[in-house]
């Protein structure tokens, strides 16, 4: 998958997303990804609630940079580029 450097470059930079599986937001998110998602730093808030609860995510999808910013809501992947410094290659 060419987006798969994309990806692992999110991880190498600390960016996390927050989400949960019956959230359409997330699915769309993951979907655009396709099979490099299983690169990308994921926290499923159903399975972890208190790790979304003590960082206070307040809506799905949620992205944190190691910085402490957020960007909440899909993002669409050239967004997360321009946010990360990742260079996205289609």
């Amino acid at each position: 998958n060419p987006l798969d450097g994309f990806a692992r470059c999110l991880v190498e930079k600390g960016v996390i997303m927050y989400g949960a599986d019956s959230c359409s937001h997330c699915q769309a998110e993951k979907k655009e990804f396709g099979s490099a998602f299983r690169y990308v730093s994921y926290v499923e808030c159903r399975r972890d609630p208190k790790k979304c609860l003590d960082l206070n995510i307040q809506g799905y999808p949620t992205w944190i940079f190691p910085d402490g910013r957020r960007l909440e809501g899909a993002q669409g992947l050239e967004k997360l580029a321009q946010e990360s410094g990742c260079v996205l290659v289609n």
